[in-house]
């Protein structure tokens, strides 16, 4: 078949393919995914702690898990019980409307106060909130250690009538399954903003 044969096929072709491909040379190039508000944060690390039954737990028994972690102590009259209670609701309700990804969660409570926080004080304390959440506690080192991993301050506060308080930090890490921090969860907001950040986060 001679040039002259094929240029009729050969317009409608082009004029065929001409506006899509004009179409795509002037489509919206799609946006990078969103970077978690914590990528590349020097926060997480590897802990070597105790659980309510005083059996050993190490932060890689997690790997393959999102993880939730807060970092408090079980003799605190206000700051703990409340940030525990919105993220047992918020959980709660992220188990209900999304069961198989809570299935993916780990919820962590770390006491600060090892000197007063056993095994069976923060198994009892976590338990109190959710079934789902582990409370470990371990020597002063071990704390101060995991602590210092997860950038969370804590330091020996006033004496009071039912005893000394602790000053710390208060944040929830959501934590992806390698480890690494992916943002704070918003506790300070109630039930329903935590859910919508695990919404976005765990996949």
């Amino acid at each position: 078949m001679n040039q002259r044969a094929m240029s009729p096929i050969f317009r409608k072709i082009t004029s065929l393919l001409l506006p899509l491909a004009l179409l795509a040379c002037n489509a919206e190039p799609t946006p990078p995914a969103e970077q978690p508000p914590l990528a590349g944060a020097a926060i997480g690390g590897p802990f070597t702690l105790m659980d309510k039954d005083g059996n050993t737990v190490r932060w890689n028994d997690f790997d393959g898990s999102y993880r939730t972690v807060y970092f408090g102590f079980t003799f605190c009259p206000d700051a703990c019980p409340t940030d525990m209670q919105v993220l047992a609701a918020a959980f709660s309700k992220f188990e209900k409307s999304h069961p198989a990804l809570a299935a993916k969660v780990q919820p962590i409570f770390i006491s600060v106060d090892p000197e007063r926080d056993g095994p069976k004080e923060v198994g009892l304390f976590a338990a109190h909130f959710h079934p789902r959440l582990i409370g470990l506690t371990g020597t002063r080192e071990q704390v101060n250690e995991a602590a210092k991993n997860f950038a969370a301050y804590h330091a020996k506060g006033n004496e009071t009538a039912g005893g000394y308080l602790v000053d710390h930090s208060r944040v929830v890490y959501l934590m992806a399954p390698d480890g690494k921090p992916i943002t704070m969860l918003p506790v300070d907001k109630g039930p329903d903003a935590v859910v919508t950040e695990l919404e976005k986060w765990v996949h």
